[in-house]
């Protein structure tokens, strides 16, 4: 039976943009896009497909999803998922076809890209660069021939991807990830977006901003085995705040990092990166505590009381230290 309605459900991020680029440039189909801000997450609670609807998730956790996904299977929808964080306990649906890795060294897009047969390798490194898997970003590269510009420039577009989904709502954010998704949606090569498309060039001047900002700020801690950094209640904090940790995780691999970035309404925003050299526990670190989640070598916590700073630092410490 040809399914009525098609829906993509996707995070705003590098990884999540990159994953459905790849499916649609081989799969090409209008959808209901589905998106937001990083860590707005439980996407599939915004979703009353009609029956027979095909759903498209990818890069959102099955966690956090298990009520909104067992209600869109019971609707009568078939569901593809592709992710890389813990789903928790397994779930099994004749509806439900689930691609899922949780490898440190894997993101959605990589798993996409797997499943494409290499199709539109070049996606998936930029993704894979945008979620600071660095190492496997360059393996992943290797068959492409690429020389350094080039292999730079998708290091960067990935970057700015990524950059673009960090904010408290859209209002902060440079586009709509879905926006973002439907600048890049024509282009086949990369690094033709990333040379030509005027939503590449505000991205850039915005980032070395915002950047610039977040590099005259003293951290909070800084030791051999962690740096931890306070950034104030600003859009361009809110805006930095994952880009910046993975730039602080590449430039000290030895070290974990934290960035955190002050509320509005007196909680926290907390972005961990593991150690580049040992990529596990972040995890672990941030399910800890309410709102908290993500994979071994990034997490975070969305919504941290301000006076639970002084147990997430001695946890942080527990942890890495």
């Amino acid at each position: 039976m040809t399914p009525t309605h098609y829906y993509d459900v996707f995070n705003g991020d590098a990884d999540g943009i990159c994953a459905l680029h790849q499916l649609r440039l081989v799969e090409p189909r209008p959808s209901v896009l589905v998106t937001g801000v990083k860590r707005d997450i439980r996407l599939l609670e915004r979703l009353t497909p009609e029956p027979n609807s095909h759903v498209t998730v990818l890069d959102v956790s099955l966690e956090s999803n298990r009520t909104g996904l067992l209600q869109v299977l019971e609707r009568g929808c078939r569901v593809r998922y592709f992710d890389h964080h813990n789903p928790g306990e397994g779930l099994t649906h004749p509806g439900l076809e689930a691609h899922i890795d949780t490898s440190a060294q894997v993101c959605t897009s990589i798993l996409v890209n797997r499943h494409l047969g290499g199709q539109h390798l070049p996606w998936a490194v930029a993704a894979a660069f945008g979620d600071n898997l660095i190492e496997p970003a360059l393996r992943l590269a290797e068959p492409l021939h690429l020389d350094s510009e080039a292999l730079e420039a998708l290091r960067t577009l990935g970057e700015l991807l990524n950059y673009n989904a960090y904010g408290e709502t859209v209002a902060d954010l440079h586009f709509h990830p879905a926006q973002l998704y439907r600048s890049l949606a024509p282009f086949a090569d990369p690094l033709e977006w990333f040379r030509g498309a005027p939503e590449a060039d505000t991205l850039r001047e915005g980032f070395a901003e915002d950047l610039r900002q977040a590099q005259e700020i003293q951290p909070l801690l800084d030791e051999a085995a962690g740096q931890v950094i306070l950034l104030p209640e600003a859009p361009w904090a809110r805006r930095v705040i994952g880009v910046f940790a993975n730039r602080l995780a590449q430039e000290h691999t030895g070290k974990a990092t934290v960035l955190i970035v002050e509320k509005a309404d007196g909680t926290l925003t907390v972005s961990v990166r593991a150690p580049v050299e040992r990529p596990q526990g972040a995890d672990v670190l941030c399910g800890q505590f309410p709102t908290g989640g993500g994979r071994v070598g990034a997490a975070g916590i969305n919504a941290l009381p301000a006076g639970d700073l002084p147990r997430f630092l001695e946890a942080f410490r527990k942890q890495y230290f």
